[in-house]
C-alpha cells in the first residue's frame, strides 16, 4: 500500500494506478493474451493515453478525447474479461488509494465495462456493423 490513506489527486497519482493495474494486466492469463495481441511493442503509447483518458474523467483536465468503444468493438472479448477487469482495477486503486476520487475511479470502470457489454452485445446480436 503505498499512498492507501490518500486519494487520487494529481497526475502521478493516475499514473501510479495506470501503471501498476496495466502491469497487471500484462501478467494476467486472460487478459494478457488479448492486450499484448493488440497492443503489441506500444505499450508506453498506450500508457500515455491511457493517463490522459483517467487523467480527463478523475482530474477535469483535458487531455484525452476519442471513442475508448471502437478500439475494442472486434476484439475478442466477453463477461469474464470484464470481469477480470474490473476485478484488478478495483484491486488496484484499493491498494493505493481512499477517498471520493478512488471511488469515483471505480465507479467508472464498472460503467464502462457494463457500456461496453452491452454494446458489444448489441453489434454481436445485430447484423450492423459498429462504425469503425
Amino acid at each position: 500500500m503505498d499512498n492507501a490513506s490518500t486519494d487520487i489527486l494529481n497526475i502521478d497519482d493516475v499514473k501510479l494506478l495506470v501503471d501498476d493495474f496495466y502491469g497487471k494486466i500484462r501478467d494476467n492469463e486472460l487478459l494478457s493474451p488479448i492486450f499484448n495481441g493488440v497492443i503489441k511493442e506500444n505499450w508506453p503509447a498506450h500508457l500515455e493515453k491511457m493517463y490522459g483518458f483517467w487523467q480527463t474523467l478523475l482530474l477535469d483536465v483535458q487531455a484525452y478525447s476519442g471513442s475508448p468503444f471502437l478500439k475494442h468493438a472486434k476484439l475478442p472479448i466477453q463477461k469474464e474479461h470484464f470481469d477480470t477487469w474490473i476485478s484488478l482495477f478495483n484491486e488496484t486503486v484499493d491498494e493505493h488509494f481512499t477517498g471520493e476520487k478512488a471511488s469515483e475511479a471505480k465507479w467508472r470502470a464498472v460503467r464502462m465495462s457494463e457500456m461496453f457489454q452491452y454494446k458489444l452485445d448489441y453489434y454481436k446480436n445485430n447484423p450492423a456493423q459498429p462504425l469503425i
